[in-house]
């Protein structure tokens, strides 16, 4: 997504969209020639490009330089066993209410995520009807409108991901009667999230041009196709072979990308849409004619030694796991990932050859003998960056490693263990971890890719789904004595109360 190709019309667009049922009948309505409106805004090439652009301005809560990391991680992150709630988000009610499964449907940061999600769906249903249209190149509108079923269908996947039931907005909104819509079942809104990106790949690019670089691609519609199909292939076991047949079909569909052999650059601004980016959130230090498009997410990230805020901790869970194998890393050292991923007392972080905390060992960061751990991950790469109120590094939303862990998975499930192992296995080469033997069994390589996703995306907040499609949410919270979680209460949020207030369909 282009962020710094966003200009005044979207926003003009918008703001006339969101009042055309503001009008009143008893007065004489007049129409400004020279004024934008939801009607005559959709004029060229340019335009649709401008609203589209506005389709990609929700994705991840994204909106705000410091409410991004406060609405999208406390939603997503705290309800995991890799993450610990920091000592400074204690202040913060409704986000202790997240991590302590105590939340009620009056919750303001869910409620934010649903309701960025849904504007983001309303951005890109205008983006559908008012483009097909308008008179341009063919392929260039095809392109358009297939980029708009992707968000489309990414965003209401989040929100299925996060609620048990959703509403499906499939048709721009331009008045009141339209907003009251019911509740569509878990199968009508996968099927519709199915049916958009099914329709989005074949319009989509196999590569955007350099001035759309992170905008979707065929790649990425594939990837969440088969994320699709295998999450529904654990609910609907009816169909399980063949869904999980057509999520194979996907993930194999998807080619051109590579493992990055330096892990940590995809996570510290240094290599930005990497080769083994497939989706990710952009930002950009372009601060020209007022663009804005960075975060405080590395103030949020870091703890209080590193000059952050201190809201959010690895679990001892999440150590333990990326030693769990020893230190047998080609390196000498525990899985690679470890390093790149947290700063924690080991003698890597206490030899400054290895660079050390941002220059000092661990020992004169966190205090000799501390038990202390960081995530590294989304922290900037200087220690002068790291200073910075805000910061652009990118989030990679899906990368490589997932989609072959994410095959691994599915032929494992279809019984062809060894063909998943050889994927998983190249994911260990990039971390220095050998090989794995070809003769597992299905049940260990179950174990074997549950640790695999752990170590590959802490932090990346695949976890919680992780967990509940394989049905182990209650264990492995329970195992870190976060006792309070209750599957049939806490596996997806309540429907957000300011949803109910104002959708007479939903009770």
């Amino acid at each position: 997504m282009k962020k710094n190709r966003t200009n005044y019309k979207w926003i003009l667009c918008i703001a006339c969209a969101l009042s055309t049922t503001l009008s009143c009948s008893d007065k004489l309505d007049l129409t400004s020639p020279d004024k934008l409106t939801s009607d005559n805004f959709w004029r060229n090439v340019e335009d649709a490009e401008s609203g589209l652009s506005a389709a990609y301005s929700q994705l991840e809560a994204a909106t705000d330089v410091w409410e991004f990391a406060e609405v999208k991680f406390p939603v997503e992150a705290y309800r995991e066993d890799a993450c610990e709630i920091g000592s400074d988000a204690l202040n913060y009610q409704t986000w202790v209410e997240l991590y302590n499964f105590t939340y009620t449907n009056g919750n303001s940061q869910f409620t934010a995520y649903w309701s960025k999600a849904y504007r983001g769906i309303s951005y890109a249903n205008q983006v559908i009807e008012k483009t097909a249209p308008i008179e341009m190149d063919a392929n260039k509108k095809n392109q358009i409108i297939a980029e708009a079923k992707f968000l489309r269908a990414y965003y209401h996947l989040k929100l299925l991901l996060n609620w048990e039931k959703i509403v499906v907005r499939d048709q721009y909104i331009t008045s009141e009667g339209k907003i009251n819509k019911a509740l569509s079942t878990r199968e009508e809104a996968w099927a519709f999230i199915i049916g958009d990106l099914e329709a989005a790949v074949g319009n989509l690019p196999v590569k955007q041009e350099a001035a759309n670089i992170g905008r979707a691609t065929r790649g990425a519609a594939n990837a969440y196709l088969g994320y699709s199909y295998l999450t529904l292939a654990y609910e609907n076991t009816a169909k399980k072979e063949e869904l999980l047949g057509k999520a194979e079909q996907a993930f194999k569909a998807i080619s051109g990308y590579n493992l990055e052999k330096d892990f940590l650059s995809m996570f510290d601004g240094t290599n930005k849409n990497s080769a083994e980016s497939i989706f990710e959130l952009q930002f950009t230090d372009n601060t020209a004619n007022g663009a804005s498009y960075r975060t405080a997410l590395h103030k949020w990230i870091a703890v209080g030694e590193l000059g952050g805020w201190d809201e959010i901790l690895p679990s001892k869970m999440l150590l333990s796991e990326f030693k769990k194998e020893g230190k047998i890393a080609t390196t000498g050292r525990y899985d690679s990932r470890m390093y790149q991923t947290l700063f924690c007392n080991d003698p890597y972080f206490n030899d400054l050859k290895n660079g050390g905390v941002y220059g000092f060992t661990y020992d004169e960061i966190f205090g000799a003998g501390s038990d202390r751990a960081s995530f590294r991950k989304y922290l900037p790469r200087t220690a002068a960056d790291l200073d910075k109120s805000r910061t652009a590094v990118n989030l990679p939303l899906m990368r490589y490693a997932d989609v072959l862990l994410l095959l691994a998975e599915t032929l494992n499930e279809r019984n062809r263990p060894a063909d998943a192992i050889s994927l998983i296995n190249q994911v260990r080469q990039r971390a220095d971890m050998p090989a794995l033997p070809l003769n597992l069994s299905v049940t260990e390589v179950k174990k074997r890719i549950e640790h695999e996703r752990i170590v590959e995306f802490a932090l990346e907040n695949t976890r919680f789904y992780d967990m509940r499609r394989w049905g182990k949410a209650k264990e492995a919270l329970q195992a870190i004595g976060r006792n309070s979680f209750d599957p049939a209460k806490h596996n997806f949020y309540p429907v957000p109360l300011l949803e109910i207030k104002s959708n007479d369909k939903i009770n």
